[in-house]
């Protein structure tokens, strides 16, 4: 697993990449600045990555999960109820492969919502 850090505004966050092909991918392109844009409490932002569904794909996922959503070349972070949410678990548009998780709080999260910049990179 490839451990990673999550900076947005003044939120440091700590998280690990799986060991898969589509998060392999992922590490590869790392350090990685993007300008994220939200559903409901999801974080989700285009990267230079493009990867079919793979065995992990779901729409399965908790708060903290970190997927892949390839029709919009997508990384998306989860940190709560998404608009198609029924209770607090995040539910995605549609099958995300499961590419990562933060290790701390995501719910953090939520204090940056508005923010310009997301980073994400190894350590």
């Amino acid at each position: 697993m490839e451990k990673i850090r999550i900076t947005i505004r003044d939120i440091v966050l700590y998280g690990e990449l799986y060991n898969t092909q589509t998060a392999n991918a992922i590490a590869c392109i790392l350090p990685l600045d993007a300008s994220p844009e939200e559903w409901g409490d999801e974080f989700y932002f285009e990267i230079p990555v493009e990867m079919p569904l793979d065995e992990s794909a779901t729409t399965k996922v908790k708060v903290g999960d970190i997927g892949y959503w390839p029709p919009g070349n997508a990384l998306a972070i989860f940190f709560g109820p998404t608009p198609i949410s029924r209770g607090f678990e995040p539910v995605p548009a549609s099958d995300v492969n499961l590419v990562g998780k933060i290790t701390g709080d995501a719910t953090l999260l939520s204090k940056a919502k508005g923010a310009r910049t997301i980073r994400i990179e190894k350590i």
